[in-house]
């Protein structure tokens, strides 16, 4: 079971570094929140390949993909889609939005309003959505990439904390090395690899890749830690806010998922190491005291990570 998991996410990893140069750590982590079944904000200064990551990921995918690109005057109807009066057939007619899709690249989200923003609240938590009094499911599996740059810019409203909460991990990309550069240089010099990119799984097998992560073993031990991370973020003195019950949550799926990607059936303390900062960062609120001696929330759950100890045996 986890071997057939390891094996097609293998695959898709290399689907992707045939366009991205480097960033096997950000890579990994968005497939551990594709086989977890959750969403990925991807958070960076322009330019440094967010929007291709996304694409990269959404074309080694065999399912339907969509994009919006986030602006001012974006609409919530311009996401969900509206229904119109037809005057020659006398009946209202729906016209489904972008986010009926598979893979919804949601590009530089904090560019538009709170209002807009949150209209992706129901369809990342409920996989539905509500269009004047009528629910609709939305296809499976249903993936929401977005990628945002930081609120420090010109032109850019910070996600309200309801919807950061919906987003299984957040990363950062990061500037490459120069002998990155050197190679990103060299592989766009022809042309655009993207263009070439071809799916390397379905739908359907990853509909039953997210089904296998579900039934990778956590023991209690391993459980326990997971509840003592983020409960001790709920009483840090430099935190306003914790991390809520589905920082848990996600921190128990993410667990599973890594495990499966490394060919696993059961989680180590080490994978929930490996995964607390992209989990938890974007779920904590610091203090104003906090932000005022510069701690970052990253440093603040490291701090945490050194002060608890893992359990030390798990049994497979």
């Amino acid at each position: 079971m986890s071997a057939n998991v390891s094996r097609l996410a293998a695959q898709v990893r290399e689907s992707i570094a045939r366009v991205m140069v480097g960033k096997g750590e950000a890579i990994e982590l968005l497939l551990v929140a594709l086989l977890a079944d959750g969403h990925v904000l991807i958070e960076d200064v322009p330019g440094v390949g967010k929007t291709t990551l996304a694409k990269a990921l959404a074309k080694s995918l065999a399912c339907t993909f969509q994009r919006i690109q986030f602006t001012p005057d974006l609409l919530p109807s311009d996401i969900t889609g509206v229904t119109i009066y037809n005057q020659k057939t006398e009946q209202f007619e729906r016209h489904p939005g972008p986010v009926f899709t598979q893979i919804l690249l949601a590009d530089e989200i904090n560019r538009a309003g709170p209002r807009t923003q949150s209209a992706l609240l129901e369809a990342m938590e409920e996989r539905q959505v509500s269009i004047e009094g009528t629910t609709l499911p939305l296809p499976r599996p249903f993936l929401v990439l977005a990628t945002e740059n930081p609120i420090e810019l010109e032109g850019t409203f910070p996600l309200p904390e309801a919807q950061l909460d919906r987003f299984l991990i957040r990363l950062n990309l990061g500037y490459p090395s120069e002998e990155e550069e050197r190679g990103i240089m060299e592989r766009f010099k022809l042309g655009n690899p993207l263009t070439t990119l071809e799916a390397v799984t379905s739908a359907e097998q990853l509909l039953a890749m997210q089904q296998s992560v579900r039934r990778i073993h956590v023991s209690a031990a391993i459980e326990g830690y997971i509840l003592q991370l983020v409960r001790a973020t709920r009483d840090h003195p430099a935190l306003e806010l914790g991390a809520s019950p589905r920082a848990s949550l996600a921190l128990f799926r993410t667990g599973q998922a890594r495990a499966a990607i490394q060919g696993r059936s059961f989680v180590l303390p080490d994978d929930i190491k490996a995964l607390a900062p992209a989990v938890l960062v974007h779920r904590i609120i610091r203090s104003g005291r906090s932000r005022l001696r510069g701690r970052d929330n990253a440093a603040i759950i490291t701090e945490l990570l050194e002060s608890i100890p893992a359990p030390v045996e798990v049994a497979a």
